[in-house]
């Protein structure tokens, strides 16, 4: 029976590798499934510090079929709605259950603050085993930076311009206040995604049943900081999942 751990090149996924390692002795695999072509340059260097802090090898898994975010845009025609974002379920949730067996034990990033959340995992993913290594031993979110600071391991760049995760730079589930964010600190991803939306005449946002499109978007528009936080990864799409 195989334990994976899903990483996502966030904290909390790193210190649940890091528990795991010393709770399962074999068996044990820490799974990465690969969009880091638009994730910040730091990541690739977080993920090798984590690999050395755990002593284990990060095992990168691929998409069969589509190469990055924008290949599934172009290919899909598809960018984010109410089912999610496309990009997730073909490069995360898509190459999960491609790898994932019936009897894996699956244990992801979530901590003793995201009850909630288990529960509702659980919930839509009954035939699937968990280890809530987390909760289990009272890990906060705040715990978990304690944790990669004692281990002298630099926290990822994304964290320390102020996001609430490490996603892809310009993510498509990004509200308003989000995407002016991103055109204040990567304004190269900000074009890119807004030419995006005038190539397949689709928007991220919408307001009174309207498109509004990036380079339409006002400066001022929304408020990051009491925007809902929002991940990618196996983990956001399982909650969907029923």
């Amino acid at each position: 029976m195989r334990k994976i751990v899903w990483f996502s090149c966030g904290a909390a996924s790193a210190c649940a590798a890091k528990l795991a390692t010393e709770k399962y002795k074999e068996d044990l695999e820490i799974i990465y499934c690969d969009t880091l072509a638009y994730e910040h340059p730091d990541n690739i260097r977080f993920l090798r510090d984590v690999e050395n802090w755990l002593g284990v090898e990060i095992k990168i898994l691929k998409s069969k079929k589509y190469t990055d975010i924008y290949d599934v845009f172009d290919k899909t025609g598809w960018l984010v709605g109410p089912g999610g974002a496309r990009c997730t379920t073909e490069l995360k949730k898509v190459v999960r259950k491609d790898y994932q067996r019936v009897d894996d034990v699956h244990i992801f990033g979530l901590t003793v603050d995201e009850k909630t959340r288990i529960n509702r995992l659980e919930h839509n993913n009954f035939e699937l085993t968990f280890d809530w290594i987390l909760r289990d031993n009272a890990i906060t979110k705040q715990k978990c930076f304690d944790m990669l600071y004692k281990a002298n391991i630099e926290t990822p760049a994304m964290y320390k311009l102020g996001y609430k995760n490490n996603n892809c730079i310009g993510c498509v589930k990004g509200q308003a206040g989000y995407w002016n964010k991103i055109r204040v600190d990567f304004p190269e991803a900000f074009n890119k995604m807004a030419l995006q939306e005038r190539k397949m005449n689709v928007s991220i946002h919408r307001k009174n049943g309207k498109n509004v499109f990036l380079d339409e978007l006002p400066p001022t528009m929304g408020n990051y900081l009491s925007e809902i936080d929002f991940e990618c990864g196996s983990l956001c799409q399982m909650e969907m999942e029923l």
